[in-house]
């Protein structure tokens, strides 16, 4: 979800910024009741047809030895167009109309046959469109067939395959989102050629040269899409600071002797569209304390500096209506589940109905990759029953998050979690939300005291959840990893260090755990339920403004779409030799 809210945002400010931007996508729409994620495509919610150009509204494409029929849906963003790919349509196979049906899910066939038809399908579909990018940013590798595409039309124009593979470089910037092997899609050689047969003479390419296109020292006889896309794109970026540093030693290898810190792959870190993340009371109380426009100045410090001057009893009042608004949401959707049948009477109280609106809530919400380390808080279980029984000074949490279909440790991280919310001692202060989807993530973000993060260093690349929480005077508590070692500056928020990388994972996990709890146990409980005579925690709202101060202006998508203007764009608009 959090890719896809990335994508969002940062087509709302294109927009906002007058970018002439047109943004490729499936037309896709997933978790089953009780207890155990599904698989199933949820519902995209399409209002009707959407194409109004001219021309017809569908193409085809060759996938291997058949051909798929892909209808184009046109949706207009303000003045940004995003096109949906959608192979639901008659003409096709059952297999083929559930290409476009999600992202995620299927085995490597199902895979492969998606990235031809995002990336080769998305450059013919643009085509017979009419438009003619001058930069092509493809994001992750689910797009990079898109620059093969692009090498060939240039070869059937009369270039070799070298200078085709030049002028696609100079015009193509990559960001790459994940530092995970597995985030990495790499098809077998046996797939490469049931698929792509053929295609390679057009590129002016032998088999061998092709596959060596996709070729890395872990491939083992793989395709590796991410390979392939940094081969052919001349601008190349992480996600983070943190992010670009590890992505520079994971490819060093296409580099060889030049020193790390000299390797051409940039960092524009991730930011948020505030607007969209802001609960209504926060976007009331900033219009009057900030400025009536001050979503048309996100990036602006200047202006976030009023935060401090916010009277505190006014933004604690904002805080706890927020608090309330989320524990009456987690309390409907209980009692929806159990009017419907979806919930037996046991699940209703594990879904967060105990919850009490007073108490410190932490909140833990994202894909429950096993890198993200949901269960960490639970290694100590005597400790953390002391935090969570505390008569005087209760803490509580709530979890909310899928795993990727094909990830069952992170689905067994699922099944933990639902276990300990079951287990009576914990006092029903622990909370599973199930359907974890941009509405539940709003009430989250925006209504929790505390944001958790605890993935293991160096694994997180940005991370965008913590931003949105930020912004709404959410205290983030996250090992300083991906984004967060950017934004705590130590009055902040708090972050754990982590051990270097060469600690072994046991080592890791057991130091990360221990700064934990003693951040838990002696300064982020004892701060928040220290109340002057008017009931109001007036330290903690320190670091709740300086919070806002901090990350509002740095981590917004206005901040980040400017940085890929001035670092990126600018520069694959400029057609010199490349330094490969």
């Amino acid at each position: 979800m959090g890719f896809r809210a990335l994508s969002a945002d940062r087509v709302i400010v294109a927009d906002q910024l007058e970018q002439a931007v047109s943004v490729l996508d499936f037309a896709a729409g997933d978790m089953t009741p009780v207890g155990r994620q599904g698989d199933g495509p949820g519902e995209f919610g399409m209002p009707g047809p959407l194409y109004a150009g001219p021309g017809d509204t569908t193409y085809m494409l060759d996938m291997g030895n058949r051909r798929v029929t892909a209808a184009v849906w046109k949706l207009l963003v303000g003045r940004i167009t995003l096109f949906l790919i959608d192979t639901d349509v008659p003409e096709n196979s059952p297999e083929d109309r559930a290409l476009s049906a999600r992202l995620y899910g299927g085995d490597q066939e199902m895979r492969i046959c998606q990235e031809i038809l995002l990336g080769i399908g998305g450059v013919r579909m643009l085509r017979s469109l009419g438009i003619s990018p001058s930069v092509w940013h493809a994001n992750e590798g689910h797009s990079a067939f898109l620059t093969l595409e692009r090498v060939r039309e240039f070869v059937q124009k009369g270039s070799s395959h070298a200078e085709a593979c030049e002028l696609v470089r100079q015009s193509t910037v990559f960001t790459t989102h994940t530092p995970v092997p597995a985030g990495h899609d790499v098809f077998p050689h046996h797939l490469m050629d049931r698929y792509f047969a053929g295609y390679w003479e057009q590129l002016g390419l032998s088999r061998e040269e092709f596959l060596r296109l996709g070729e890395t020292p872990e491939s083992h006889g793989g395709f590796n899409m991410t390979a392939l896309v940094m081969r052919l794109s001349a601008h190349v970026n992480g996600v983070s600071r943190e992010h670009g540093r590890v992505t520079r030693e994971m490819w060093q290898h296409f580099w060889p002797g030049l020193p790390t810190d000299q390797i051409p792959i940039r960092s524009v870190t991730n930011g948020i569209h505030a607007p969209t993340w802001i609960s209504p009371e926060l976007h009331h109380l900033y219009s009057k304390s900030l400025s009536p426009t001050w979503t048309q100045t996100c990036d602006d410090p200047a202006m976030w500096q009023r935060v401090m001057d916010v009277p505190d009893h006014e933004l604690w009042a904002v805080r706890q209506a927020m608090k309330r608004k989320l524990m009456g949401f987690i309390r409907e959707r209980a009692r929806a589940g159990w009017m419907h049948g979806h919930l037996q009477p046991s699940q209703v109280l594990t879904r967060g109905t105990l919850m009490d609106p007073e108490a410190l809530t932490i909140g833990f919400a994202r894909r429950f990759a096993t890198y993200k380390r949901a269960t960490l808080l639970f290694r100590d279980l005597e400790r953390l029953k002391v935090l969570l029984q505390d008569r005087w000074r209760p803490v509580q949490l709530i979890f909310a998050g899928k795993a990727h279909p094909a990830d069952e440790p992170g689905r067994y991280f699922i099944h933990e979690v639902l276990s300990f919310c079951h287990d009576h001692k914990l006092g029903g202060r622990v909370a599973f939300l199930e359907d974890y989807e941009m509405h539940m993530a709003k009430y989250l973000v925006q209504g929790v005291d505390i944001w958790l993060n605890t993935p293991r260093f160096p694994l997180e690349a940005s991370g965008t959840s913590g931003m949105k929480a930020a912004l709404n005077g959410v205290l983030n508590l996250s090992v300083l990893d991906g984004w967060w070692v950017e934004g705590y500056n130590g009055a902040n928020g708090w972050g754990i260090q982590p051990l270097s990388e060469q600690a072994d994972v046991q080592t890791q996990d057991h130091h990360d755990m221990e700064q934990l709890y003693r951040l838990l146990e002696q300064e982020v409980v004892p701060l928040f339920y220290q109340r002057d005579r008017d009931g109001i925690p007036r330290g903690w709202l320190q670091m709740v403004k300086e919070c806002i101060r901090t990350t509002a202006p740095q981590f917004c998508t206005t901040r980040m779409l400017k940085d890929y203007v001035s670092l990126m764009y600018r520069a694959a608009t400029v057609r010199m030799p490349a330094t490969w």
